[in-house]
């Protein structure tokens, strides 16, 4: 069972800006989607059975979240390369950010130490942040069930 993390940010902080490159070879930026629902799901690893049963929940209800008008990115310290190949594999229909440079994570403050069978390391931490149309954090996630998330997500739209 996963442990609450302490997280910096707060429902109704500014969302930290960013700007990173993409599965497909793109790059964008959060202030490309404001005015919009951006649903930022941060998730440990590629091809994992946890990270694929996360986003096979978002793909799975992909149409529901575009009829909201929300828009999801995946984000990861992944590379490019990486993204593309698990894109692929499953079908996914939303786009991956690749955050080598731990930028994005350091900045919502979900990297940290994890700890495995005993084994202490850091990563990601399984959390989903909904920023609103106007910048600011409207809901997270601090504690994920990969299969039933993408539906939690989707009620609170």
């Amino acid at each position: 069972m996963a442990k609450a993390i302490e997280l910096k940010l707060k429902v109704g902080d500014v969302a930290p800006k960013f700007s990173a490159a993409t599965s497909g070879g793109g790059k964008i930026s959060l202030a490309d989607f404001k005015g919009q629902n951006v649903i930022l799901y941060f998730y440990p690893r590629d091809d994992t059975p946890g990270c694929t049963k996360e986003a096979c929940a978002f793909r799975d209800h992909f149409a529901d979240f575009q009829k909201k008008g929300a828009i999801i990115f995946g984000v990861s310290t992944d590379t490019v390369k990486s993204h593309d190949k698990f894109v692929t594999k499953f079908k996914l229909p939303f786009t991956l950010l690749a955050d080598e440079a731990k930028t994005i994570v350091e900045a919502y403050g979900v990297w940290g130490e994890k700890s495995f069978m005993g084994r202490k390391y850091l990563g990601i931490y399984r959390v989903t942040f909904l920023i609103g149309p106007d910048g600011k954090i409207k809901n997270i996630w601090p504690l994920v069930k990969p299969e039933e998330h993408a539906a939690e997500v989707l009620a609170a739209l």
